[in-house]
């Protein structure tokens, strides 16, 4: 049968929505017209006239009203409820693609032309729903059903499906379907189904794909290599001829991860990693570099590398060819193998090499140069100064050496320089001029080396160094003042003992006296410096100390200067001498003060820096741990530059003279290390200080607490003894006291034999061994001086036990206790007594120690 003869057979479109009026409703009407003509006729003769007149009139008006609802369109007769559109329904019914509506009951209303020819129907009768036009196939039947079940439930679905036998024409075919619901108010429930063959689409697209997949095919059996990375250095594609030439396997690429770091060793990858550049603008550049294979061995190539950049200056995905120049590679293109080998050895180098011209403006760089400087010169170097790489401050120095090198000098020393935009980061310069016949662009060589590790391991050890030996020389003379303060605060006991407050001299001796222990309040302040005082550590809260502080912290402020304290929430604890902790918020907190004189505000903190923040500080004097941070925060003038790395000096002030000692800040350097933490300051001049002081971490402080409770007076590292009150200072019992400075020893001597007590006195530890072995007695005590000539006091201590003596003994010094106690026996017992003590320190010490 022809095409048009089966058109005809099929028709035009099946439009059910249509239906006529009842005859019921026709004979009703005649029926009631019927009997009102009988009800007008039995009337009498006047009264049916009226009637008459009235129905007529009434029958009038009914029928003009309706022919002007008909001809506005609001009535409509002979057809349904469904308003039609003959517009609307044309563009259906010549719509390319299948249509199909269908009732809540599944019955077909209509289908267009476009669904007849798709299904196969020859006419009305032949009609079919989509479930049944297209059946057969497994694969169909699954999705005309999903489609089905989403009608019932008035939901939209689109399905596509490949038909091997479609009909009319019976060859392979591929169908979209959609289906949806008639959204209206009467909620009749029609849903409109839409049929359209989508084969030549699909033929197109697969004609596409396999064109596509031929084009990938060239390019990965191309006899070049091929890829292209995307601005952060990952590789988004790589052709099969470089990863052969790299080893890699193509289908394990394509998992990711590939970066230009793993096929562009040292510094190469710097080259190909391009920065924001001009709007718009395409730049190729050709680089000669080696790239690692897998098995980590080289491969000599030429690059020829190109990236776009897109309208906001960023740089997107490059694409670079790749060029094999190994041995027997092409050298053609006018590049002879002896430039291949100079461009691999110039790009592969550590040091950091350029060529600048007569202006100082860079022509040519290296990878390690691009790497060295990508920050300082926005990761594009040719066509800029090579002073724009260098802080305002070196361009000076660094530009009087470029006009020795464009003078042809060839000994020219080498200038260290801080680079631009990157912190505390330093570079070391070499210059060296260049034959301008040669090259008539290239003025001088350029090679420079990173020095900031150097730099700043230098400067850590000279400064580390130059504290080593002011906090000797301070804790040594710290040890002699204590000697002589103990015989001046000791003599004074003495005098006191025998001057009456009313006697003449009585004030003189309490001057000598209060004189003395400032003195002792100063050398205390130099052997915390030198980290030698004597701390008692606890642990401690830094919420619940600053809470006790805040107060006096107040009135040392005065009224011009407000004090906030930020208490950071669940605290870690930490183990710290309170009171020397103490001096050292207090220290801050004045020094605050005093650098607003105008008045402002100190703010406190305290908060948990966990080991990564602390790790991310990258501080050397900050080892990577778990930290609770107190921080003083003012907004004073500032420290200036040049002065900031002395504050911590002793006797180093910028106060006027008599206003300052210059020992506060030592002070607070040298507890805060020997509690093992650090302190770091950030200052601004005219905009204020910051200084951090970074305590460790408690780790167990159920431990730590149980174990400072259970220490027993005269253990290394316990507090020394401390005695109930005795108002009666009398004692009994034979005393060895070693000491080797022959005052402080017969001041000590004079005070405990006044006492009651029998004291032998030795100079030195040798001395006091031989008295021991000559045996003249029992001896109850040992009183012995730390640091001595010949022998120490720890070393008395251990020649003793080895005479089998179980002497008490009770050490003296002006050095902390834990500077000796590490060097004790295990497990030995001591008691510990600071210098310079009083008359009645030192009597409480040897009775609280002594036999009972």
């Amino acid at each position: 049968m022809a095409e048009g003869e089966e058109a005809a057979a099929r028709g035009a479109a099946v439009d059910r929505s249509e239906r006529p009026s009842g005859i019921f409703w026709v004979l009703a009407l005649a029926a009631v017209i019927i009997l009102i003509a009988v009800g007008v006729s039995l009337l009498p003769y006047d009264w049916g006239k009226v009637a008459s007149f009235g129905i007529l009139a009434v029958f009038a008006i009914v029928g003009m009203i309706a022919m002007f609802a008909w001809a506005m369109g609001i009535a409509h007769f002979g057809q349904s409820s469904i308003a039609r559109n003959d517009l609307t329904k044309l563009i259906t019914d010549e719509s390319p693609e299948g249509i199909l509506v269908t009732n809540k009951d599944g019955r077909i209303i209509y289908a267009n032309e476009a669904y007849l020819a798709l299904t196969g129907a020859m006419g009305e009768q032949d009609i079919r729903t989509v479930e049944r036009a297209f059946t057969g196939d497994p694969d169909v039947s699954e999705a005309t059903y999903r489609l089905a079940q989403a009608a019932r439930a008035g939901q939209r679905l689109a399905e596509e499906f490949r038909i091997a036998s479609a009909p009319p024409a019976g060859t392979a075919s591929w169908y979209r379907v959609r289906v949806r619901p008639i959204e209206r108010p009467s909620g009749a429930g029609e849903t409109v189904w839409t049929v359209a063959d989508i084969t030549r689409e699909r033929e197109r697209q697969e004609n596409v794909f396999q064109e596509l997949q031929h084009a990938i095919d060239y390019l990965d059996h191309a006899p070049a290599g091929f890829f292209s990375a995307d601005p952060s250095g990952e590789i988004v594609y790589l052709n099969a001829t470089l990863a052969g030439w790299l080893d890699y396997d193509l289908a394990q690429f394509g998992t990711g991860g590939l970066t230009l770091a793993d096929i562009a060793p040292g510094n190469a990858g710097a080259l190909v990693v391009t920065q924001a550049s001009e709007p718009g603008s395409v730049r190729t550049e050709i680089f000669d570099i080696d790239l690692r294979r897998r098995n980590g061995t080289i491969m000599p190539v030429r690059l020829f590398h190109k990236i776009a950049f897109a309208a906001d200056g960023q740089p997107g995905p490059s694409r670079t060819l790749v060029i094999y120049r190994g041995p027997g590679g092409d050298v053609s293109e006018g590049l002879r193998a002896a430039e291949v080998r100079f461009a691999r050895f110039f790009n592969n180098s550590p040091l950091a090499i350029a060529t600048i011209d007569e202006n100082a403006r860079i022509v040519r760089t290296n990878a390690a140069f691009m790497r060295l400087f990508k920050e300082s010169l926005n990761g594009d170097a040719p066509g800029h100064s090579l002073l724009e790489a260098v802080v305002e401050r070196d361009r000076e120095g660094l530009s009087k050496l470029t006009r020795l090198a464009m003078a042809g000098r060839g000994d020219i020393e080498p200038a260290e320089a801080s680079l631009a935009g990157q912190g505390s980061r330093s570079a070391r310069f070499w210059f060296a001029p260049v034959d301008r016949g040669e090259n008539e662009k290239e003025a001088a060589i350029v090679y420079m080396i990173d020095t900031t590790e150097q730099r700043t391991l230098q400067e850590q050890f000279t400064q580390s160094q130059k504290m080593n030996a002011v906090g000797q020389l301070a804790g040594g003379v710290a040890h002699d003042f204590n000697n002589v303060l103990g015989v001046i605060m000791l003599a004074a006991d003495s005098l006191l003992g025998s001057h009456k407050p009313g006697d003449p001299a009585f004030q003189d001796i309490m001057a000598i006296k209060s004189n003395a222990n400032r003195a002792a309040n100063l050398v205390r302040q130099l052997l915390a410096f030198s980290r030698r005082q004597t701390l008692r550590p606890q642990v401690l809260n830094l919420n619940d100390a600053m809470s006790d502080l805040s107060m006096l912290l107040r009135r040392l402020l005065g009224e011009k200067v407000a004090l906030e304290v930020v208490h950071g929430r669940d605290l870690w604890p930490v183990k710290v001498d309170v009171n020397q902790f103490e001096q050292v918020v207090m220290n801050l907190t004045v020094n605050a003060r005093d650098a607003m004189p105008d008045g402002g505000k100190v703010i406190i903190r305290t908060r948990n820096v966990p080991i990564s923040e602390a790790s991310a500080l990258d501080r050397s004097e900050l080892p990577p741990a778990d930290y609770v941070t107190v921080e003083v925060e003012d907004n004073g003038s500032g420290i200036p530059p040049a002065v900031l790395d002395k504050i911590f000096e002793p006797f180093f002030t910028t106060k006027d003279v008599g206003k300052g000692t210059g020992l506060g800040l030592s002070t607070v350097y040298g507890i805060v290390k020997q509690t093992g933490g650090s302190i770091l300051v950030h200052s601004v001049e005219g905009k204020g200080t910051i200084f951090q002081i970074f305590l460790p971490r408690l780790v167990e402080p159920a431990k730590a607490a149980s174990a400072e409770a259970d220490t027993v007076p005269g253990q290394p590292g316990s507090a020394p003894a401390k005695s109930k009150e005795m108002p009666d200072l009398t004692g009994r019992g034979r005393i060895l006291l070693v000491e080797d400075e022959e005052a402080l020893r017969a001041l000590s001597a004079r005070t405990l034999a006044a006492r009651g007590f029998e004291v032998i006195e030795a100079g030195s530890g040798i001395e006091a061994l031989q008295i021991i072995d000559e045996g003249e007695g029992e001896i109850d005590l040992v009183v012995s001086d730390v640091v001595m000539p010949e022998m120490d006091g720890p070393t008395l201590l251990k020649e003793m036990r080895k005479r089998q003596s179980k002497t008490r003994i009770i050490f003296v010094s002006g050095y902390a206790e834990e500077a000796f106690a590490k060097n004790m026996p295990e497990g030995e017992e001591f008691a510990f007594l600071p210098k310079p003590f009083s008359m009645k320190q030192l009597v409480e010490a040897v009775k609280s120690n002594m036999k009972p």
